[in-house]
């Protein structure tokens, strides 16, 4: 991809912290809070793009926008050349390593070029990559947290309203049993027609994901999610291999690099790319290549307003993950409808920052 002629003047970034609409609770944690560091890369033409990154921790947020700035200081003036400015910081980075808030800041970047290529061209970036569809399936992973058993039906329900068919609960509890009675709940609720994915947030042991897996063998799930630790391939290619439910991993997999090891290892039958960490749109392209030639299907994890145009244009496209936290500093929120996310038509991948938010959420 050339630039378009778009050269760097400079590069803006705010750290925010915002309230999440539905506290998650995980196998590990609970969030109420979601913290966001933005980018927006201005050109001497005239153009922006833009791009956020999720931190997890309110202290990451400060963390990454700094790496960011400290990356402008090299690219001022420099065409918007994706894999040229990607060589550039991985050199400039490399003693320190590129993983981690690193890998995340310089993914934001990419996202913020692949931006600026489709506004300069008018068109949204799903239409600059060639993609065939409008819209792109799509599941609520807003709720169904670890907490009260009698309180997931309902918050299923609620999940399913704005027009999904599909959700997502978190499972992980410290005894099986309990584990089975909150997919019941849930199933119970929302029909035998909704699809029903189960995050264990790398939870278990090999073994306990393997029992697991047996006793959730009927209950109709679309995949388990990150049994056990993410940078255990190995052990996640024998539980893959041993229970029924597909096996689903790929958030933390950095680079199209790391997903053609967790492939060779047959680590899991489903893929779910993070946009931060794959490497941003670039990362994103050659890693959905990997997966295609493979035959193995790509869902997204967090990012849905550019995820949904990735996904688009990506062959083995699976599921879309809708998480609702930027919305509270985005100007236009992702569109659902009849189980599916619509592509936005804006030019770009959409994204536009509610000013008076961005000031209201920021932190130092």
């Amino acid at each position: 991809m050339n630039s378009a002629g778009l050269t760097i003047r400079a590069l803006r970034t705010h750290a925010i912290v915002v309230p999440m609409r539905r506290p998650l609770g995980t196998s590990s944690t609970r969030m109420s809070e979601a913290p966001f560091a933005l980018v927006a890369i201005e050109t001497d033409q005239g153009v922006t793009g833009r791009a956020y990154a999720y931190c997890y921790h309110p202290a990451a947020a400060p963390l990454v926008r700094r790496v960011i700035d400290v990356a402008a200081q090299q690219l001022q003036g420099e065409p918007v050349e994706p894999a040229a400015i990607s060589r550039k910081l991985h050199a400039q980075f490399k003693l320190v390593g590129v993983h981690g808030i690193i890998a995340m800041a310089i993914a934001a970047i990419d996202v913020a070029c692949w931006d600026a290529f489709a506004v300069a061209a008018d068109v949204p970036l799903a239409t600059l990559l060639d993609a065939t569809r409008d819209s792109v399936p799509a599941y609520n992973s807003n709720g169904l947290s670890i907490g009260p058993v009698d309180a997931l039906a309902d918050e299923a329900l609620a999940l399913l309203e704005p027009g999904f068919d599909a959700v997502k609960i978190r499972l992980g509890r410290s005894d099986a049993s309990e584990d089975v009675a909150a997919v019941n709940a849930v199933r119970a609720a929302v029909g035998d027609r909704t699809a029903l994915m189960a995050d264990y947030n790398q939870a278990l042991t090999v073994d306990e994901a393997i029992a697991r897996g047996s006793v959730l063998r009927d209950a109709g799930l679309a995949w388990l999610e990150e049994p056990v630790a993410c940078d255990d391939l190995r052990g996640s290619a024998e539980v893959a291999a041993a229970i029924e439910p597909a096996v689903q991993i790929g958030e933390n997999l950095y680079g199209p690099d790391a997903v053609a090891t967790a492939i060779a290892l047959r680590a899991s039958d489903y893929l779910m790319f993070d946009l931060m960490r794959i490497g941003g749109v670039s990362g994103w392209l050659a890693a959905s290549r990997i997966a295609a030639d493979a035959g193995l299907r790509v869902s997204s994890h967090l990012y849905p307003e550019v995820s949904a145009h990735l996904l688009a244009a990506t062959p083995t496209a699976h599921w879309l993950e809708y998480v609702d936290w930027a919305e509270a500093f985005l100007e236009e929120p992702l569109s659902i409808d009849a189980g599916a996310a619509t592509i936005s038509t804006r030019a770009g991948v959409g994204l536009a920052w509610d000013d008076a938010a961005v000031a209201r959420y920021a932190i130092v």
